[in-house]
């Protein structure tokens, strides 16, 4: 989207229209890179904090066709794994907008009014949202972070690179990793976050970048190849100072069976 001023007012002037009120929706977008788990972040103008990415439904959307659209606007990417899970609906969760017409200093809504948006329209950006929460699993070298039109960046942070993050953004993402880590213990991961083409120690680094801890080499590969999801290639990864791993794929077929009957055993 472009940054000209009529964009904007023309954006605030059809929002209230377009969406559904007291809904929201915070999705948290893992990537993987150089042995990092990564999550975009927006930058919003006027504000020094960062957040996820987000915004409303339309009101003949669902919410998991919002959450497709908004994901494919600041990624590019389509069929992405994508999975609800859990509703934030605290009620100081906001900003909401006071008796006097202001907010708290550095808040989303002083924000909007620097953008130049009509006191009126600030009403309906202040009131109650319920947030349902959402998590995506992207690989990281497809990806090509837009901001949206409220924001200046879009782009990748390390998990203790953001600093604090704006509202409850903080629970959103703790919960989205805790969520992520459960999913380790009956859901195989990996498919959406590495190439289609990884090594065994490139897999165990993600499986221990999730879970936060270091994994037994020998265990982690005899559990992998029991699972009965990854294919062996015949070649080997080059360039490497030490000896040449060979690389791995997924059996998409039995991946995605896993991802429906679960696997057995946990971290």
């Amino acid at each position: 989207m472009q940054e000209k001023k009529g964009d904007l007012l023309q954006w605030h002037s059809e929002a209230e229209n377009a969406f559904l009120p007291h809904i929201s929706l915070d999705c948290v977008i893992f990537g993987f890179h150089d042995g990092v788990l990564k999550i975009l972040l927006l930058k919003m103008k006027g504000l020094d904090q960062l957040s996820l990415p987000g915004g409303f439904m339309r009101r003949e959307e669902t919410l998991e066709a919002a959450a497709i659209r908004t994901l494919k606007e600041r990624t590019g990417l389509e069929n992405i794994f994508l999975q609800q899970y859990h509703v934030f609906s605290d009620p100081g969760r906001g900003d909401p907008v006071g008796i006097d017409g202001r907010d708290e200093p550095g808040g989303r809504l002083e924000a909007l009014r620097k953008l130049g948006m009509h006191p009126a329209k600030l009403e309906w950006f202040g009131q109650r949202f319920i947030s349902v929460g959402f998590y995506a699993l992207v690989e990281f070298s497809r990806v090509e972070p837009k901001p949206d039109i409220l924001s200046e960046t879009c782009q990748w942070y390390g998990l203790e690179e953001h600093g604090t993050l704006v509202l409850d953004h903080d629970l959103i993402l703790s919960t989205a990793l805790s969520t992520l880590r459960m999913q380790l213990n009956h859901q195989p991961i990996g498919y959406n976050l590495l190439p289609r083409k990884f090594t065994m120690p490139e897999l165990q680094k993600l499986y221990e970048t999730i879970l936060g801890k270091k994994l037994d080499r020998r265990n982690f590969q005899r559990k992998m190849l029991s699972y009965g999801i990854l294919h062996v290639l015949d070649e080997k990864r080059t360039g490497v100072a030490h000896k040449a791993p060979y690389l791995y794929s997924f059996q998409l077929r039995n991946y995605q069976k896993a991802l429906r009957s679960g696997l057995e055993a946990g971290w």
